[in-house]
């Protein structure tokens, strides 16, 4: 988890760092375009709700399905396959692969959002085939490879993403 924790810190900060210094390079009008900000801002605002929006749905049913005794926040023992995760497999994580997209724009920072952030969107999704899914596997076994089969990562058909969106109550 620390690690994990560690590697966001770094995407994130190492993104908006790395943004500034191409920009000064490659965009260096850019900070003087106050519409372009204004813009970029609103853009983040609307993108980094969605991301809050999906996590905190995701991680409610995550907490409603997945556990079956007292565990510790975060944590689960139980297979989730109700709710969001009938139609998707990692729906928290089709929400986090946006975060550094908002954060990109919300600082307005166009190498950030040009190339910074569809890298570590990149990264993310190898981490979710090569981290998550070995976890998953790991953990509910069998359970879990049949799911994989049935489910796909991402689903991005108009009943699925109603599901995303739709709040879910606290237990």
């Amino acid at each position: 988890m620390l690690i994990r924790l560690l590697i966001w810190f770094i995407m994130i900060f190492g993104g908006i760092a790395g943004g500034y210094l191409l920009d000064r390079h490659f965009f260096p009008a850019v900070h003087r375009n106050i519409f372009f900000h204004i813009i970029s801002f609103a853009g983040g605002s609307i993108v980094l709700f969605l991301v809050l929006k999906v996590s905190k749905n995701t991680g409610r049913t995550l907490a409603k399905y997945g556990r079956t005794d007292d565990l510790p926040r975060m944590k689960t023992n139980k297979l989730v396959t109700d709710g969001i995760y009938i139609y998707m497999r990692h729906p928290m994580h089709l929400g986090l692969l946006f975060f550094p997209l908002s954060i990109a724009l919300l600082v307005g920072s166009p190498s950030f959002i040009l190339f910074i952030a569809p890298f570590e969107i990149f990264f993310m999704l190898l981490l979710i085939k090569f981290a998550e899914e070995r976890e998953a596997i790991d953990k509910f076994g069998d359970d879990y490879c049949e799911y994989m089969k049935h489910v796909p990562w991402f689903c991005f058909k108009i009943e699925c993403l109603k599901e995303l969106f739709r709040e879910v109550p606290k237990n």
